[in-house]
């Protein structure tokens, strides 16, 4: 080893806010992408989320060990690279954000390379102190006029990123590409948000278009999500997209299985980063994304970096102390909740973020585990770390709300669009996936047996049809999906007590008002809590209790009325929607129901005037 170090050292001032440069900044595996690095190829793992690393540029094979990188959102981040082969013995990289104040950031980057022979000692002036300075003052600079002109939300930089080069579509996919808008425009697409998606995938860089998330796309375009959804789904039925289902790691949240199908969805994954099991459920650990079809344009993304602060954009602090190591840091908190947890460790400390908390906080991270005592902190305090245990300790700091740009599976499978483009997407059979808190309501046609006799099969056939076009029409408007049909009643789900309440008041409204339907009324049960997903019939089903009580409370509705558990009438949203309605009525009924152990259940029937 040749015994020397070279530090370089350079700042540039740059207009936007670190907030708002920090989720470009800390982007890792774009940056290396941006400044001209290849690929990498991870080769091992070890202790305390330690990676080994390797990538081959120039025919030349660079190997290292790479520790858990360290950051403070959002002033610092910092990572230390111990090289196995190559021309480098040991590189730290140090980046800070620091507000100026006349506006704008002042951002520092530094780094020390010791060199591991003598072509590293000739290459390392050459290659960093010249080329990776003016590449690196080039990405910062186009990051700074990003973060200038368009918004950042949650920490979360929005897309699109336009490619560096002229994007190569496959041979025949302009035509494709031509085609397929067409057929998405008859189909009754929005013209514009499908020109915007056209737009991403001609000119988005493969970072962006390899994992487009609905949300994302529709926040950044100003459109309403659920039209954005919707235009994703039905590009996927025809040809222009495709979509997987990335099961995360209910720790660090990263996409540790993907599969095209729910078929391919498996209950338990193992986090080789966490090093832990986790049981796959809907509501949280599935989400789903979508991609150009490749015979339109083939995305190779590639991983040019596979653990910096942008993996993880829910961490606020991550700091790596050695036995008796103390560490004192001051990060921007956002109010709400989070916990904070070392990853050797069982357990975690639970925070709360608010005005009124404390100015600073103490913590010793000790081998028997963490308090059971919330602590309230204020936005700005100063956090005091102490590692009290025998082994080096990864403290990691983190919000637990997981963000709402993700469309969960949970949320898709209870919508009609997905359920009519994707009837064939179920589970593989037997499987059972928790699915989190679902309305479920049933509803039955009140008078059915009486018209079949009066009119004939035939044309009672003919209204109980077009009554199921209604109830379809309705929960569909409202977000919901219609699970099956029992003879003349219906299954459906909600993710919201009052989307489904009102789309229920709106089917017996309608159906009221249609002359060859008198004498039939719709009767409504509706209760709200946990469910699991199953397949039943080659469709996506669902069963436990939540789905029990629902059946036998349409049992109790007399028709025209709706009846609903106490969890849907406590819900904050329906008991608004039920003060604000003066043409409501809502009466207490105390029931037994058949299968349950509780004596009587307080229900309510709501009864429209």
């Amino acid at each position: 080893m040749v015994k020397r170090e070279f530090h370089y050292r350079w700042a540039w001032e740059l207009h936007s806010s670190p907030e708002a440069l920090w989720a470009l900044v800390t982007d890792t595996n774009r940056f290396n992408r941006d400044t001209g690095l290849p690929p990498v190829e991870e080769c091992g793992r070890g202790a305390n989320a330690r990676r080994r690393l390797r990538f081959s540029k120039l025919g030349l094979v660079v190997e290292w060990e790479e520790e858990p990188f360290e950051w403070v959102r959002p002033h610092r981040f910092g990572v230390v690279r111990r090289y196995r082969k190559g021309p480098v013995a040991q590189m730290r990289v140090l980046a800070e954000l620091e507000a100026r104040p006349e506006g704008g950031t002042r951002l520092v980057y530094q780094a020390w390379l010791s060199p591991r022979n003598l072509l590293g000692l000739l290459a390392i002036p050459i290659q960093v102190g010249l080329l990776s300075a003016r590449s690196f003052a080039r990405v910062f600079r186009q990051y700074d006029q990003r973060a200038s002109s368009r918004r950042v939300r949650a920490g979360v930089q929005l897309p699109l990123t336009l490619a560096p080069q002229p994007v190569r579509l496959a041979g025949g996919g302009q035509q494709r590409l031509h085609s397929l808008r067409q057929t998405l425009l008859a189909e009754g697409a929005p013209p514009e948000l499908l020109e915007r998606l056209v737009e991403t995938i001609e000119q988005g860089d493969d970072l962006s278009a390899s994992r487009l998330r609905p949300y994302e796309l529709a926040d950044v375009w100003g459109a309403p999500r659920r039209q954005v959804l919707e235009l994703c789904l039905l590009s996927t039925r025809v040809g222009l997209l495709e979509f997987e289902w990335d099961l995360l790691c209910p720790q660090c949240r990263g996409a540790k299985v993907r599969s095209p199908s729910l078929g391919g969805i498996v209950p338990q994954v193992h986090c080789g980063t966490c090093n832990i099991e986790f049981a796959v459920n809907f509501e949280r650990a599935v989400e789903l994304t979508f991609h150009p079809n490749p015979a339109i344009r083939p995305v190779q993304a590639g991983e040019f970096c596979v653990a910096g602060p942008q993996t993880t954009p829910h961490v606020v602090v991550q700091q790596l102390l050695a036995p008796g190591e103390e560490r004192v840091v001051s990060p921007r908190l956002e109010p709400g909740n989070h916990r904070l947890r070392a990853l050797g460790l069982s357990g975690s400390q639970f925070i709360r973020v608010a005005e009124e908390g404390q100015s600073q906080a103490d913590w010793q991270v000790k081998p028997e585990g963490w308090s059971d005592e919330e602590q309230v902190l204020a936005p700005d305090a100063t956090l005091h770390f102490a590692n009290a245990t025998g082994s080096e300790q990864l403290l990691i700091l983190e919000r637990t709300a997981w963000s709402d740009q993700a469309v969960t599976a949970a949320e898709v499978t209870a919508l009609q669009r997905f359920r009519d483009l994707f009837a064939e997407e179920a589970l593989r059979p037997g499987e059972k996936i928790s699915v989190g808190s679902l309305t479920v309501l049933f509803t039955d046609l009140c008078g059915s047996t009486r018209l079949y006799n009066q009119i004939g099969d035939a044309p009672a056939f003919g209204l109980v049809m077009s009554h199921f076009d209604v109830l379809l029409r309705v929960v569909a408007e409202e977000e919901g999906a219609l699970v099956k049909t029992i003879g003349d009643a219906v299954m459906a789900v909600f993710r919201r007590p009052v989307a489904a309440l009102r789309a229920m008041l709106r089917a017996q409204q309608e159906l009221a008002a249609l002359p060859e339907t008198e004498g039939l009324q719709l009767k409504v049960g509706m209760h709200y809590g946990p469910c699991i997903a199953v397949t039943l019939n080659d469709r996506l089903d669902y069963f436990g209790s939540t789905v029990n009580m629902a059946s036998r409370l349409e049992h109790l509705s007399k028709g025209g009325d709706l009846v609903i558990s106490s969890t849907v009438r406590d819900d904050p949203e329906v008991d608004q929607f039920l003060a604000e309605s003066c043409n409501l009525r809502v009466e207490p009924l105390e029931a037994e129901l058949k299968g349950f152990d509780q004596a009587r259940f307080t229900l309510w029937r709501v009864i429209p005037e």
